[in-house]
């Protein structure tokens, strides 16, 4: 993140210097679409993100400066002084539900900037969010506990950005610590964390972006989701979380094939990330990355959300011995996650990027990236 840029066009627009906060994105490494069905997630915060710097201005205006965008914002904090742009509403949002929550903020200058790829499933938005929530409650000093940062992010996207979204990526934006991921139990909201090193173990983490994003007719996750509730309802439980496989074989005639395989899914994927959490203490990474192959392929044949790009680039990381490759995130496009051993990564990435655009007619966006710590002043 080029630190300077963002102080010298602060200082460029505003004729002055602020403070900077920054907020990372976030990867999954197990645990896809359980979080409503209030099972685990097993995310981590990841080495790129957003900065901002800031300074209170005396005023009750935000003068907000997109440096990526290179577009500018001014708005009030009030709820009918919404600005227009869809950036600024992330900021108006932040300011709104901090508000709602009885703090009193005023207004402030801000430019910011990213490195975390968009529409790639890594969450910049909630990155955004993270970052001025943090860096608001300490500029004000307005004592708001870190869980509560997290669902000011969340309530921004309900509220003000039209998404319905879960907790986890403002989770693990503001919770996020070196060197671990976190298990994020989301029927309690209780969490733990587990080291992850896979470099010093010998392996690297590498996202390879399909640049792919299917439009799907209809509400894909809706459907998937009102199938996960009957399943619940004929099994007399609120989610599917806790459910073993004998429950849903003894269920298995009163409810459709989709049905089944949508559960089926879910109930292997939480097992898989208590797996994973246990391989992990063994330093067992092995094992993790054949968890992650079992949750590519149950998301590809169970749960339907893998599309044939996503599928290809699985079926190269096994061709090239890779330890573990999956999906990530809601599926239908993005990235796919890799655990490779770091002798196998140069072929690896070699031989994606030539047998992808072979078949596809580009390569796939290549993103090494580290665990790293979460909201915070920098």
């Amino acid at each position: 993140m080029n630190l300077t840029l963002i102080n010298n066009k602060f200082n460029e627009k505003f004729g002055a210097t602020g403070e900077m906060f920054t907020s990372p994105g976030r990867i999954n490494l197990i645990g896809e679409h359980t979080d409503y069905n209030g099972g685990f997630v097993f995310p981590g915060a990841i080495d790129k993100g957003m900065v901002a710097e800031i300074k209170l201005n005396g005023t009750d205006k935000v003068r907000a400066y997109s440096v990526d965008l290179n577009d500018y914002a001014e708005f009030g904090l009030n709820e009918e002084d919404a600005p227009s742009q869809s950036w600024a509403r992330y900021i108006f949002g932040v300011c709104r539900e901090i508000q709602k929550r009885g703090g009193k903020i005023a207004g402030f200058d801000t430019a910011f900037s990213g490195d975390v790829p968009l529409g790639a499933g890594m969450s910049s938005s909630a990155a955004l969010e993270s970052t001025f929530a943090n860096a608001l409650n300490e500029l004000f000093s307005l004592g708001i506990d870190r869980f509560e940062l997290a669902r000011i992010g969340q309530s921004t996207e309900h509220n003000y950005c039209g998404v319905k979204c879960g907790i986890m990526d403002q989770f693990a934006s503001v919770f996020g610590k070196a060197g671990h991921l976190m298990r994020l139990d989301c029927r309690s909201m209780e969490f733990e964390y587990f080291p992850f090193d896979p470099e010093q173990h010998g392996y690297k983490l590498v996202l390879l972006d399909s640049v792919v994003k299917h439009e799907l007719v209809g509400s894909p996750y809706n459907d998937r989701r009102a199938s996960c509730e009957r399943v619940a309802a004929v099994l007399g439980r609120e989610f599917l979380r806790g459910a073993t496989m004998e429950d849903l074989e003894a269920v298995r005639e009163k409810i459709s094939e989709e049905d089944y395989k949508r559960a089926r899914y879910v109930i292997g994927e939480e097992q898989r990330v208590l797996d994973v959490c246990e391989a992990l203490k063994r330093d067992d990474y092995e094992t993790v990355g054949k968890r992650m192959y079992e949750t590519h392929w149950g998301m590809s044949r169970d749960y339907e959300v893998s599309c044939e790009e996503l599928d290809f680039l699985a079926t190269v990381a096994e061709e090239c011995g890779v330890a573990g490759s999956r999906i990530m995130g809601g599926g239908f496009g993005g990235c796919t996650i890799n655990l490779v051993r770091t002798e196998l990564y140069d072929n690896f990435i070699a031989t994606a990027k030539a047998k992808f655009a072979a078949k596809y007619g580009h390569e796939p966006k290549v993103y090494s990236v580290v665990i790293s710590d979460g909201a915070r002043r920098l």
